[in-house]
């Protein structure tokens, strides 16, 4: 298994370099980049300085410069924005975002520094990309998180149910309700709780934005866990709806497959009760592919919808950071959140390898590849 692991540790090298090959070219093809983000600033808004003073981003001799520049002088820059503005000023522009050097450069840089970890400032903000990931993720963690736990609790019973009584009425008006649920996108369904328990139309049962009230450092300890509950409950059911048809017909038809084997005939044949039957043998045979599962199935609950509920319930994530981002084309937080959330998916992916031995040891990754 150690040779396996290691197979798998090393894969990661050139599968991640791919990702980040395919994603900095693309961006070279992108209209819009953030020479063109500040020079449409400054063009929109007439007061450019404000805002990049409030961001800490141009400070000293680059607002000299850009003040400067307001001065006129023709440019026959390749910046459509850059009309009216000197060559020396755009120059500047792209030494100070690194557009100075050619592209491979700029990416066997940025590569070698996300080697070390290092994943720079955002373009307009004085944070690094990592501290601003550290300060979103508690967000995207509570979404994801107690999503996938709910989603294991009520679909793994009801599954099971459903499989033992398969074909009856129950199994039926379920199956109906699993389906519908599939069917509804989780931002509509995260509008209609809005409108039904957040003060829209009927109820305000709920409150409408943010994870904590604005008194919550004010709380007790048991109110401050009450405020958060409060306050998580409709964000965690728009996240929880696709997830949780998804796993209950996936736990359902598991346990069909293992139920309709033959050792199953054999264990009832020789007297066992049903329920020692279904928890002692079928359980642990048809929850492999359900338990396995879970670290990928909280992945993509952690990243999946979370840029709608988190904009729907006001909630700042990571959803919206990487949405931000890409509109404001921040390059070092594009490219370092992928790198680092592509290095999770990947190490992800060998956790839920591991995940099939421990359920059954009988699987042998290491004996399948050679």
């Amino acid at each position: 298994m150690g040779a396996y692991i290691l197979r798998r540790l090393l894969l990661i090298i050139p599968t991640l370099l791919g990702i980040m090959i395919i994603n900095f070219t693309l961006t070279q093809f992108v209209p819009g980049g953030p020479i063109e983000q500040v020079l449409a600033k400054m063009q929109g808004e007439g007061d450019a300085f404000s805002s990049f003073n409030n961001s800490g981003d141009m400070q000293g001799d680059s607002l000299s410069s850009m003040d400067d520049a307001l001065g006129g002088g023709a440019s026959t820059s390749q910046y459509i924005g850059a009309r009216g503005l000197p060559p020396e000023f755009i120059k500047e522009l792209e030494a100070q975002f690194g557009f100075d050097k050619p592209p491979l450069e700029r990416f066997l840089t940025m590569m070698w520094d996300y080697a070390r970890f290092d994943f720079g400032e955002s373009y307009f903000r004085s944070v690094g990309v990592l501290d601003l990931v550290w300060e979103k993720l508690p967000v995207s963690i509570t979404l994801g998180l107690w999503s996938t736990l709910i989603a294991y609790a009520i679909s793994i019973p009801l599954g099971i149910r459903k499989a033992v009584r398969d074909g009856s009425k129950f199994d039926t008006w379920t199956s109906a309700l699993i389906i519908v649920a599939y069917a509804i996108p989780g931002f509509l369904f995260a509008i209609m709780l809005l409108i039904m328990f957040a003060g829209g139309s009927y109820l305000q049962w709920f409150p409408l934005r943010g994870l904590t009230s604005n008194d919550f450092d004010q709380l007790s300890f048991f109110g401050k866990i009450a405020d958060y509950l409060w306050h998580i409950t409709l964000p965690v059911l728009a996240s929880l709806i696709s997830s949780f048809a998804t796993l209950t017909l996936l736990t359902k038809n598991s346990f069909l497959d293992e139920i309709r084997k033959q050792y199953v005939t054999t264990a009832k044949a020789k007297g066992l009760s049903e329920s020692r039957v279904l928890y002692g043998h079928v359980f642990r045979n048809a929850m492999l592919i359900v338990i396995a599962g879970f670290p990928a199935l909280f992945l993509s609950v952690f990243f999946g919808s979370s840029l709608i509920i988190e904009t729907i319930f006001s909630l700042d994530g990571l959803g919206r950071m990487g949405f931000e981002a890409a509109v404001q084309r921040d390059y070092p937080v594009i490219f370092g959140t992928l790198f680092f959330f592509g290095l999770i998916g990947l190490l992800i992916g060998i956790v839920s390898d591991l995940m099939y031995v421990f359920v059954d040891p009988r699987i042998d990754f290491e004996k399948r590849a050679s």
